[in-house]
């Protein structure tokens, strides 16, 4: 797609799909397989027949934050996105003007000093912007009560402005999700992830596939200028890398569940396509030029023609195949955004690689008896 193409307003999806009809699930949404340049239509709940045993699913298990909170500047009244948590307790985050529908629109940040009042007694300074680039994002450090406890009490879901209500928490947690001890989480919700429901979760091991959980913390997106994607903070265990590892060597398929586990996997994947156990910050943008060292397919949702993450879609399944997928998307009326349909991805006859020898030894050499 180009950014000249753009999505139809009443192709967004404004509320989660077991609220459109009685006897909903959240597997009913509809599911676009591409394989190549070729494109099936489905619904999620025919995921499992669509895989195959000694597939692995690699999903995200960061949970989402209730990360929007009311706050002061002197008497202006402004909305902070709080992004994410930095290693010295500081937290990247986004200031918005409220838009009087519930939602909110960009707003200028700053200048460095600036306080912010919030409820509980707790206050937020401004220190710095997080990048050069922009001055949407910046480091703000929190003087009261911890933030953790602040979200719980006061925090509510980020909403965009194509999205119809408020929504509680729960509708924004994917089956995958577990509290991290330190607070942090995802602003915005992993959504590729959540059409699982526990019910399709056991049809699928099953029938033999496998899951990796691996965390990536997703901060705010830039839904006005579609921003490339800031460091976040990720995990790969070293469970899942060896997972990985033996699902490329026993011809299994790696099947990344959202971009943020892609982005995870290959930031702990090395230049012979071994992962290995990671944690830490990364900044890698998957691009067709960099390409991809392990992941075979994606299942992700449907991204707006500017987003950068259709550079990582191309680097996945080739420009020709995300061409094909979004203009069968579009002509099916599939509904956008993380309440809407999703893409599976899935590698075409050309795209099924062989394995290298540096993963089946690698593999073979993770295998023996490994201490309790």
């Amino acid at each position: 797609m180009t950014p000249a193409v753009r999505v139809p307003e009443e192709l967004s999806a404004r509320v989660p799909v077991e609220q459109r009809g009685p006897g909903l699930d959240r597997d009913a949404v509809r599911m676009l397989v591409s394989r190549g340049a070729e494109v099936a239509h489905h619904t999620f709940a025919e995921l499992p027949r669509l895989l195959r045993a000694g597939d692995l699913l690699v999903v995200n298990t960061s949970a989402t934050l209730a990360a929007a909170v009311d706050g002061w500047i002197g008497h202006a009244r402004v909305v902070v996105h709080f992004s994410t948590r930095g290693d010295d307790g500081r937290w990247a985050v986004e200031l918005r003007e409220p838009d009087g529908r519930g939602t909110t629109r960009a707003r200028a940040a700053g200048p460095a000093g600036t306080e912010v009042c919030l409820p509980g007694g707790v206050r937020l300074v401004l220190e710095k912007p997080l990048s050069g680039r922009s001055e949407r994002l910046w480091w703000a450090r929190v003087a009261g009560p911890g933030v953790a406890g602040l979200l719980r009490e006061y925090g509510r879901p980020i909403r965009y402005s194509y999205t119809e209500r408020d929504q509680p928490l729960s509708a924004y947690q994917t089956v995958f999700a577990l509290p991290s001890a330190d607070g942090a989480g995802s602003a915005e919700m992993p959504s590729a992830a959540r059409p699982f429901t526990a019910r399709l979760v056991t049809e699928l091991v099953g029938r033999g596939v496998r899951f990796a959980p691996v965390t990536l913390h997703t901060g705010v997106a830039s839904a006005e200028t579609h921003e490339p994607p800031y460091p976040e903070r990720f995990a790969v265990p070293g469970a899942s890398a060896r997972l990985i590892n033996a699902a490329k060597a026993g011809g299994g398929r790696v099947l990344a569940v959202g971009t943020t586990a892609v982005r995870a996997v290959e930031s702990a994947a090395g230049a012979d396509g071994v992962v290995r156990p990671r944690a830490g910050w990364t900044s890698l943008v998957v691009t067709p030029e960099r390409g991809v060292r392990v992941v075979d397919g994606l299942l992700t949702g449907l991204h707006e023609p500017e987003a950068s993450h259709l550079l990582m879609l191309e680097a996945i399944a080739g420009r020709a195949a995300v061409e094909r997928g979004y203009e069968a998307a579009l002509q099916g009326r599939y509904l956008w955004h993380e309440f809407g349909d999703v893409h599976l991805v899935l590698p075409g006859q050309n795209r099924d690689r062989p394995l290298t020898q540096s993963i089946a030894q690698a593999t073979a050499s993770e295998t023996g008896p490994r201490p309790m």
